[in-house]
């Protein structure tokens, strides 16, 4: 249920881990692999970034 709540259309900061180190990224939700337990986030100059959701830390 929450990862629903993460499909509204609104900016949102994610801090994850990634190769042992603590990055942070601000966007909009472009998509959700349940399957593949990937979350692609896009900024705002339309970067695409793939985010495991293992290594999430925080979201807000």
């Amino acid at each position: 249920m929450i990862l629903k709540a993460l499909r509204k259309d609104r900016l949102i900061t994610i801090s994850y881990y990634e190769n042992g180190l603590l990055q942070t990224c601000k966007g909009r939700l472009c998509n959700l692999n349940i399957n593949e337990q990937t979350l692609f986030l896009e900024d705002e100059q339309h970067n695409i970034f793939s985010i495991r959701l293992s290594g999430i830390k925080e979201i807000y």
